[in-house]
């Protein structure tokens, strides 16, 4: 065969295996047997490697999964990837309709109802056919780039028949059966079972192996066109049906729907189907059909005002209160938390809960042994709501807080309504200090995570900050520990060497000064420039540096009293960290926002909002989230919503981004 008679073959193969996985995976109606499906992809493989040519980036053998890959690069999104705002009731429902009614001056508006898949959101962009990459929702603005793991989704086509770019986005998600077969696989393993498909899902998709993703037996639907107007089409549920033609999965639980009560119906109808569905669903999205409608109705700075998210009232389960038992945490700051005969609550098995602090406890009347009632708050969190008092047999026990810490031996003291252990040197407290120290945004090692931590203190490896550093001195021993290797370990020890470099506001962030959190160490960090200047403060000096309170200012101060504290920052300063802080420095106090307050709301073009407040707080302004009387400048993009009618009545300074990057000149030009 001539590589013109194999290119006509490779075609023809290419075409009939992608018509099969459609057929199977999307129509779940196949046309083509199992063996020949196998016979005719061997065949395609076996002319790849002949004509190496031949091979498409987009080809159905490239479905299995290449190479491990090193990590994922960012990519930026083409148009913002927003999310959605919540309603919870009949009532928001109708709001929401009298709004839409309202913005588009009509008597009745038509909506598409769908179900809100509990997955991963996604974005896949095509050219002239074909996939070019996959990428994440990641913070709207750019996301993960997913490509090679997304290909293993034999339900996502790869190559469609329109040659017009498009953007489609949707959720990747994983079937219940899949989630049953993996925590079934995890658990013959040994291995930490997944708390819920989302999470399963999310987790299985940023594996940065392929093969490891195509093995989890993910699944995905598409439910957005971004830019379907582009293609002459006018209506959500047109752009969908363009999708299905394309060989996109849609979901087809969805309806046309017109006017709040069919809204409302819908919404009656999927709350009671929810539970026979093959997938988890955690609500409802409601959109405005006619896509011309999206302009007059608008956008706020996070979500657009045309499609709004149902979600379902949380699922109420019964189970039995075990167990009370207490966690310390890195301020010594004493939990309690409910042991719970496991019970599945919406879409994950729960065993656990916290109970907040001993009022709470009293507060609702609960007793060990109890049966209880326990939803998800916003079907995330696992909420205790109360005991079910006529279910009691009277071999239930009234819970005591205990007066000594389980862990170090030394006595509780309660401050207000919560108990602390006041030890520094607690194991718990120690514990939770390295694994705060090592995550992302403070020291951002990466691998350094809370198992990680726990097996290394268990194994005394390590028994505080300092000794992370010095992990490279017992990687013998943890090489020979099960799951770990040359590799592993050389990842871990590269990882803690570049922490080394991170700047002085991520240091102070991870040494956990109390009541300093993340905004207030970049604060502190660009004020005093280094670790020593800022040990040298005063009460009186740091209360004059806004957004420092007398509570911050007394803890700050009393860190840097503390001869433990000072210990180890000195073995850090030995361990080669640095104490300074790397920010650009461009106080300019003739800068026309020196020490103004301000707010940026809507969609900024050539700076992101965080990438903005970095550069106004490097000049010496500072910026708040909410909008006050105390205000200076609102700087307002696109889509600025209730923050911008709030400035106008305060008749604070209003300007837009081209305005205020005038009046940085050249400090960013």
């Amino acid at each position: 065969m001539n590589l013109e008679e194999a290119r006509v073959r490779v075609e023809n193969l290419t075409e009939t295996l992608d018509k099969a996985n459609y057929e199977y995976y999307v129509l779940n109606n196949p046309t083509l047997s199992d063996a020949e499906f196998d016979r005719l992809m061997e065949e395609l493989i076996r002319l790849e490697e002949t004509f190496p040519e031949l091979r498409s980036k987009n080809s159905p053998t490239q479905r299995v999964g290449g190479d491990i890959q090193d990590g994922f690069k960012k990519i930026q999104h083409k148009r913002l990837m927003l999310s959605l705002g919540d309603i919870f009731n009949e009532d928001e429902i109708t709001d929401f309709d009298r709004k839409m009614r309202e913005a588009l001056k009509k008597d009745e508006v038509t909506y598409v109802g769908e179900v809100k898949i509990d997955g991963l959101g996604m974005s896949l962009v095509y050219e002239n056919g074909e996939l070019q990459y996959a990428v994440t929702r990641g913070d709207g603005e750019k996301g993960d780039d997913l490509t090679e793991n997304i290909k293993t989704i034999r339900s996502i086509p790869l190559r469609v028949k329109e040659k017009r770019p498009f953007e489609v986005r949707g959720e990747v998600y994983m079937p219940k059966a899949s989630f049953e077969s993996l925590n079934k696989k995890q658990l013959e393993n040994g291995e930490k079972l997944f708390a819920n498909a989302r999470n399963a899902a999310a987790g299985s998709v940023r594996q940065l192996d392929p093969k490891i993703v195509a093995s989890r037996g993910l699944d995905a639907f598409w439910y957005y066109l971004v830019n379907a107007r582009e293609l002459g089409i006018h209506s959500h549920e047109e752009a969908l049906e363009f999708l299905d033609e394309q060989g996109f999965r849609t979901n087809h639980e969805r309806r046309v729907l017109t006017g709040k009560d069919a809204l409302i119906k819908f919404a009656e109808e999927y709350n009671a189907k929810r539970p026979t569905l093959s997938y988890d669903i955690d609500g409802l999205v409601f959109k405005v059909d006619n896509l011309d409608d999206y302009d007059t109705i608008g956008y706020t700075a996070k979500v657009p005002k045309w499609a709004i998210a149902y979600k379902f009232p949380p699922e109420e389960v019964t189970t039995r209160l075990l167990d009370i038992q207490i966690t310390i945490g890195r301020t010594g700051r004493v939990t309690p938390n409910a042991i719970l005969e496991p019970v599945r609550v919406a879409g994950s098995l729960v065993s656990r809960a916290t109970l907040n602090n001993e009022d709470f406890i009293k507060d609702k009347g609960l007793m060990i042994g109890d049966i209880v009632i326990l939803h998800k708050a916003a079907d995330v969190i696992p909420e205790v709501v109360a005991p079910v008092i006529s279910r009691r047999d009277g071999s239930e026990k009234t819970y005591t807080m205990p007066e000594i810490c389980p862990n170090c031996g030394e006595p509780l003291t309660r401050v207000n309504a919560i108990h602390y252990c006041l030890n520094k040197n607690c194991p718990s407290r120690k514990i939770e200090g390295m694994i705060h120290f090592s995550s992302k945004n403070a020291m951002d090692i990466e691998g350094m995570g809370s198992s990680v931590v726990e097996e290394f203190f268990a194994e005394g490896f390590i028994k505080d900050i300092p000794d992370i550093y010095r992990l490279g001195d017992h990687a013998e021993e943890i090489k020979s520990i099960d799951g770990w290797s040359d590799k592993s370990m050389n990842s871990l020890l590269s990882a803690i060497e570049r922490s080394k470099t991170q700047s002085l506001e991520r240091l102070l962030f991870g040494l956990g000064i109390k009541e300093v959190g993340e905004k207030l160490a970049k604060v502190l960090a660009k004020r005093y420039k280094s670790l020593d200047d800022l040990a040298n403060a005063t009460e009186l000096e740091l209360m004059t540096i806004q957004d420092v309170g007398p509570a911050a200012s007394s803890s700050i101060v009393s860190y840097f009293s503390d001869p433990q504290n000072l210990a180890r920052i000195e073995e850090l300063r030995s361990l080669g960290l640095n104490f300074l802080y790397l920010g650009k420095d461009t106080i300019d106090v003739n800068s026309y926002f020196y020490g103004k307050t301000i707010v940026l709301t809507g969609t900024l073009e050539k700076y992101s909002r965080d990438e903005m407040t970095d550069i106004l707080e490097g000049i010496g302004a500072h910026c708040s989230g909410s909008v006050s009387k105390k205000t200076n400048i609102v700087i307002a993009g696109p889509g600025a919503g209730s923050k911008l009618d709030k400035a106008k009545a305060f008749g604070i300074e209003i300007m837009d981004e081209e305005t205020a990057l005038a009046h940085l000149g050249n400090l960013r030009g």
